[in-house]
């Protein structure tokens, strides 16, 4: 039995409305990728694998990036990214082991100046239209803060499915890191921007890319794509198009802002277009 993965990596609000486009243009295809084994989501990934298994249409959660009468309450990030970025390179050249180099970003993510997390946590709940764990198999990736461990929460993890998409989306110095039973998480994008090992085992991978990390991570991409190619995965990658990059372009490419979703969502549905030769290939 062909087995199937839909992987969701990270790349902030602009990225959640560009994969919401993409596999909504799939669906319109006739190409639903939500019937997939196992969803691994990351960061905005982990926001879209929630909503993606909630029960509602593509075409309604369509509608919620697109229409502002129906999109979820954002904060206008405030914080300085060039120094996020310096710090966070820093972190990595310093060398060390793979957690050795996290607890590092954990403790600059915890000494940051951030929104609170109730405030934070007030817009993931707005993000998911429904806030229990689906029956469909999702991991959702976050970073231990402290231990610097790379954490992945499932169903039957004990964790709120708000709570570890909150930790998966806690970018350093932007959002809180998030308490989870006395325990601080950050975004797993820190580890893997798309954490696609988590699919080894399975045939058939589908993985949504919609923005490279601006600093290093634990593990590229192209690692991971090459493992698991060698454990006899068939993947196919999709990711944003040259009109995608020219909206980013627009804001700084600052992903983080809210003004990108209407746009971003369109841009998805319509490369999604493009892509369905090969996806169809793929999944049919």
């Amino acid at each position: 039995m062909t087995t199937y993965a839909l992987v969701l990596g990270g790349g902030g609000v602009a990225g959640i409305a560009w994969e919401t486009g993409i596999i909504a243009g799939l669906a319109e295809a006739g190409i639903d990728v939500r019937d997939a084994d196992l969803f691994v989501g990351t960061s905005a990934g982990a926001n879209v694998a929630a909503q993606i298994t909630s029960g509602l249409s593509m075409q309604e959660l369509f509608q919620r990036q697109v229409d502002p009468a129906l999109q979820a309450h954002e904060l206008a990030p405030q914080a300085d990214f060039q120094k996020m970025i310096t710090d966070c390179a820093r972190a990595f050249q310093e060398g060390g082991s793979s957690t050795e180099i996290m607890q590092r970003i954990g403790a600059l993510s915890l000494a940051a100046p951030t929104p609170p997390e109730s405030e934070r946590r007030e817009v993931i709940v707005s993000r998911l239209p429904v806030r229990s764990w689906p029956q469909s198999p999702l991991a959702i990736v976050a970073v231990d803060a402290v231990s610097g461990e790379r954490t992945v929460f499932r169903r039957d993890s004990g964790v709120e499915l708000v709570d570890a998409v909150m930790a998966s989306s806690a970018v350093p110095y932007v959002w809180p890191p998030t308490t989870i039973k006395q325990r601080r998480y950050i975004d797993g994008g820190c580890y893997s921007m798309a954490n696609l090992d988590l699919a080894a085992g399975f045939d058939k991978i589908l993985l949504l890319q919609p923005d490279n990390p601006p600093f290093a991570t634990i593990e590229s991409l192209d690692e991971q794509i090459e493992r698991v190619k060698r454990q006899g995965a068939q993947i196919e990658v999709i990711m944003p198009g040259e009109e995608m990059k020219a909206a980013l372009a627009s804001v700084g490419g600052n992903a983080l802002d809210p003004s990108l979703r209407e746009i971003a969502a369109n841009i998805g549905r319509e490369q999604s277009r493009h892509e369905t030769a090969r996806v169809s290939a793929l999944w049919c």
